[in-house]
């Protein structure tokens, strides 16, 4: 995959529904996110947006896009405020561009894909001497000797948007491989409730693609911190936080927000070990 154009109805084609939400929100809510990467990929890829745009061009599905994205931002540059050397791992990334939003001058990146996923990245993002692409499915655990362990035995594990597409059983045993790896680190990433999961399968669907429909869901940290004895915290934490309470957000979308938090429907996860 060597231009941009980009099939329909594939798994890879899922990385352009929260590029083409943080566009639509960061557009209005700069002081939220402000991805520029997104603004400009999107203007100059080559693919039909409506099926996308009837399904998350919506405010509140915008917002969950934007807001992913700065949650992320906000727990790398914590990472690397206390690592100022130290190994970032951004699973799944797609064509995000986290990276050169938090770049401190001497954090080291890795960005691991599909082979087809890196290939059609690259016509956008390029991999520079601290933010490297690793070509291969977070399955093939050859790419940990890629990264190797860093210095400090300190690693950030990034999943935004990722782990809902594959087994629990899959992603313990990928965490379980990570820990042996790195004698110590962090994972952060969103997940959705079991009714969450019904209800974001229904919004897949509509966007036609029905190949990416999702798997795994997590009610509590508990079910989290069984994956592996190695595990000292694992939290869920808020989605949308205090942001149901902003005013330029129309009401039914800041009611859908508070729900959202308050039922646990949605969350972030961080677990250390």
């Amino acid at each position: 995959m060597d231009d941009k154009t980009l099939q329909s109805n594939t798994i890879q084609s899922t990385m352009l529904i929260p590029l083409y939400g943080r566009m639509i929100a960061g557009r209005r809510f700069p002081d939220i996110l402000l991805d520029t990467a997104a603004e400009r990929i999107c203007e100059s890829v080559e693919y039909d947006f409506s099926a996308i745009s009837q399904t998350y061009g919506g405010e509140y599905t915008s917002l969950a896009c934007l807001v992913r994205a700065a949650r992320i931002d906000e727990c790398a540059r914590s990472f690397i405020a206390a690592h100022p050397n130290g190994t970032v791992i951004n699973l799944g990334s797609g064509l995000d561009d986290t990276f050169s939003r938090v770049d401190n001058g001497s954090v080291h990146w890795y960005n691991l894909d599909l082979s087809a996923a890196v290939a059609y990245r690259e016509n956008f993002i390029k991999p520079t001497d601290r933010s490297k692409n690793i070509a291969k499915s977070m399955f093939d655990y050859t790419w940990l000797n890629d990264v190797g362990i860093p210095s400090d035995g300190y690693v950030l594990v990034l999943a935004a948007g990722l782990f809902f597409f594959f087994e629990e059983a899959e992603i313990s045993a990928l965490f379980r491989k990570i820990s042996g790896h790195s004698p110590h680190g962090e994972m952060y990433f969103d997940a959705c409730s079991r009714s969450g999961m019904k209800i974001a399968n229904k919004m897949v669907r509509r966007t036609g693609n029905s190949g990416a429909e999702m798997k795994f869901w997590t009610d509590n940290a508990e079910q989290v911190k069984s994956w592996s004895q190695k595990i000292t915290e694992a939290v869920c934490l808020p989605y949308f936080g205090n942001l149901y309470k902003d005013r330029r957000i129309s009401r039914f979308t800041r009611f859908l927000m508070w729900g959202a938090d308050f039922l646990k429907r949605t969350k972030f996860v961080r677990v250390r070990w």
